[in-house]
């Protein structure tokens, strides 16, 4: 019977790369690039192939990898697998690339900073302390063919071919045999006798001295170059020049050459040795010491290596918010680092934690979300969006925090275009006619009718026609001045959306209503809206022809290049109101929209309205536009819950006296402050103090009011009384 062996390499669960191996370190192994079969993760494989002859260098190939399988360090190059045969030894490991390939690529690209090389220098140190001061093992291998490089940029201490116990248990140490290896010996090894070695360390900190040198310098060409530091940064010398001192008693331990460097000045004494310490240790802190960390991540994230933040920084923060309940915290150091990720990476990683953090009741968490989503809202796709996100960022319309209102009204500028049917017409329209009418900060009705404008391009042609004349018509009618100016600014921005005949029945009778406003403000823009509507309908009485051209968009399922235009005529009020809300809120917490008397409008700020996409147009039904009453709400009890003033939702503009000024509305460039004036698309707009109705009218307009609260109550008691019909008496027999 004939027995067939099976190939342990071809059966081995990883596999070398065709690609042929790159800069492999002087020694018995070939690194190659690899794979794990089953999952395609990189790796790398270490090779050995058993030469006939070669005994010794076979044991310690073999040696080696033992070494390698037994010692465990976070510093030390991490073994997966291994494959021992009669032909080869395969030894797997993370994947890495040789530091000298890895500084040669990097000088390429414009080299290391001094921050990535005081951290890498501080690895390979603590994998020395580690073996000599816990393991009593001797390196005796410490050079640049020694060191990898993993994918965040962490440097990892290998090549353990040549390792021997400091016991002297295990006999001498190894014969190199490799020129290009035994040039890093210390002096006192060349004469044989030993007699000068003190310490246990001091060869293997010798050599750590002329990998320093290397690392700053290039290939060390002779002993005698270290007495010349190089390009050595000069708070790192004088701890080199004890490592390359003649005398070996004088060789500081690996843990007290660390302990120097990290004294006030030293070289590893920075922000990017801290923030890896930290991390590596982030699961024994506080929570407090968390908060903290994160905090002030961001604003060194700037000056961290990219493949640091990939790689190290960004799973820490998956992890925190995951388990370690981070909250808010994490959202701004998470999107930096998102920053560095592509289309496919983003959609991996990132996109499950957004989507899972709209689920949060956490306040601060759902603010930062909504104020960032800029940054993320282009990897989301349609049906996470409608299923997934708007479904809880609804319930920001109905929050009784006002900066929360404000943020959700706003976002709905990145979230418009990827909106369903049912979601944009029905559900948002819904909640910006209740918004328009009956919220009582003046600013964010004159938000909700910014954005409505901005947003009319992505309606189905029958909501437009339904809600934006009614919708801006409300508007022309609010307390609060810069309101009714966008309601105007509104109209002549959608001028294309509406037929001949709603111009002149609808919109113009509109407008010229308000060529009598109290405020300079609103007349000038209502006579420039008023020209432009005029000139429109002036041309088309004298060309009939031009009515199609005309009126071309009016039916059309959206309206491409409406969003630009939109972002032009009222950027400043979208972007500007957290603050002017904020001094709403704090000078009069439970003040009505007739009630505010503020001299300012919001300064503007240039958020690009996002390009428009066809949506289906949806069957005419009465929406809550038509229906809806223009009755102040009852006042909401949250300044206690919400704790407004001791949360700041946006940067606080302190307010300034009233002067007419000049901006560019076409270009909507940088934002200016309270209170300046904005030139739209028709001329100069100049903006005066802004004043409240008199108390007369605003009297009589309450009387009103009421009085028609009353004649409905009596309706429908009548009504109801109606219903029921005339009672019917027994018929009880009395004895």
């Amino acid at each position: 019977m004939w027995f067939f062996a099976r190939d342990p390499v071809r059966d081995f669960p990883f596999e070398l790369s065709p690609e042929p191996p790159e800069g492999s370190p002087p020694g018995p192994w070939v690194l190659h690039r690899g794979r794990k079969k089953a999952t395609g993760s990189p790796v790398s494989i270490f090779v050995y192939d058993v030469k006939p002859g070669a005994e010794e260098q076979t044991q310690v190939a073999k040696a080696a990898f033992k070494r390698l399988k037994t010692l465990r360090h976070p510093n030390i190059l991490a073994y997966i697998d291994g494959l021992e045969t009669d032909k080869c030894l395969h030894v797997v490991t993370e994947a890495v690339t040789p530091l000298g390939v890895y500084l040669k690529a990097r000088a390429e690209a414009g080299g290391l900073k001094e921050l990535e090389l005081s951290w890498g220098l501080h690895q390979i140190v603590k994998a020395l302390s580690f073996l000599v001061n816990d393991c009593s093992l001797i390196h005796n291998n410490v050079c640049m063919a020694a060191v990898f490089v993993d994918r965040a940029g962490e440097w990892k201490l290998g090549g353990l071919d040549y390792m021997y116990s400091a016991q002297g248990n295990g006999g001498g140490p190894p014969r190199k045999g490799i020129p290009e290896l035994e040039q890093y010996d210390p002096p006192e090894l060349a004469d044989g006798s030993g007699r000068a070695v003190r310490e246990k360390w001091s060869a293997d900190m010798w050599r750590l001295g002329c990998l320093i040198w290397e690392v700053f310098n290039g290939p060390l060409p002779r002993a005698a170059a270290l007495r010349n530091p190089g390009k050595i940064p000069k708070s790192l010398v004088p701890h080199y020049c004890e490592l390359v001192g003649a005398n070996p008693k004088v060789r500081p331990n690996p843990a007290r050459f660390l302990q120097n460097c990290r004294a006030p000045g030293g070289f590893m004494n920075n922000r990017f040795v801290e923030t890896n310490l930290f991390l590596e240790e982030i699961q024994i802190k506080e929570p407090a010491e968390k908060q903290k960390f994160f905090q002030e991540l961001s604003k060194s994230l700037d000056s961290f290596p990219e493949d640091f933040c990939r790689h190290k920084v960004l799973p820490q923060l998956l992890t925190a918010f995951e388990f370690g309940n981070a909250g808010a915290v994490v959202l701004t150091p998470l999107f930096k680092v998102g920053k560095f990720l592509n289309a496919e990476e983003y959609q991996q990683k990132i996109i499950p934690v957004v989507v899972k953090m709209f689920s949060s009741t956490d306040r601060a968490m759902r603010i930062r979300l909504l104020q960032q989503m800029e940054q993320f809202i282009q990897y989301l796709d349609e049906p996470t969006v409608n299923t997934q996100i708007f479904p809880h960022v609804v319930h920001g319309f109905l929050d009784t925090n006002p900066a929360i209102r404000e943020q959700t009204v706003k976002s709905m500028l990145l979230l418009a275009p990827k909106l369903n049917e049912t979601n944009l017409n029905v559900e948002l329209m819904k909640h910006f006619a209740r918004l328009q009418a009956k919220d009582e900060q003046g600013p964010i009705r004159c938000n909700t009718t910014v954005c409505l404008g901005k947003i009319g391009s992505y309606l189905s042609a029958s909501t437009r026609h339904r809600v934006l004349t009614s919708a801006f018509s409300r508007a022309t009618k609010d307390p609060f001045a810069p309101s009714r100016v966008a309601g105007v600014l509104g109209f002549a921005a959608t001028h294309n959306l509406y037929s001949m005949n709603d111009c002149a029945h609808k919109i113009l009778p509109v407008l010229c209503g308000l060529t009598v406003d109290p405020e300079k403000s609103v007349r000038d823009q209502a006579f420039k809206a008023i020209r432009s509507f005029l000139s429109k309908l002036e041309s088309v009485s004298e060309d009939p022809t031009q009515l199609a051209e005309v009126e071309k968009d009016v039916h059309a399922a959206s309206s491409p290049g409406m969003g630009g235009a939109a972002a032009s005529w009222a950027g400043w009020a979208v972007t500007g109101v957290s603050s002017l809300t904020s001094k709403l809120i704090r000078a009069h917490p439970t003040a009505a929209p007739a009630e505010t008397n503020v001299p300012q409008r919001p300064a503007p700020e240039g958020l690009p309205a996002p390009a428009p996409i066809p949506v289906p147009a949806t069957p005419t039904t009465s929406g809550p536009w038509e229906t809806q009453e223009e009755s102040k709400d009852t006042e909401e009890d949250s300044s206690a819950a919400d704790r407004w003033d001791d949360e700041d939702w946006g940067s606080l503009e302190e307010a300034e006296s009233v002067l007419a000024q000049r901006d560019d509305w076409s270009t909507g460039n940088q934002a200016s402050r309270a209170g300046q004036s904005r030139r739209d698309s028709w001329g100069d707009d100049n903006w005066e103090g802004l004043e409240t109705e008199s108390r007369q009218a605003k009297a009589e307009l309450a009387r009103k009011k009421r009085e028609e609260r009353r004649r409905e109550m009596e309706a429908k008691r009548a009504e109801k009384k109606a219903a029921k019909g005339p009672m019917k008496l027994g018929t009880r027999k009395l004895d």
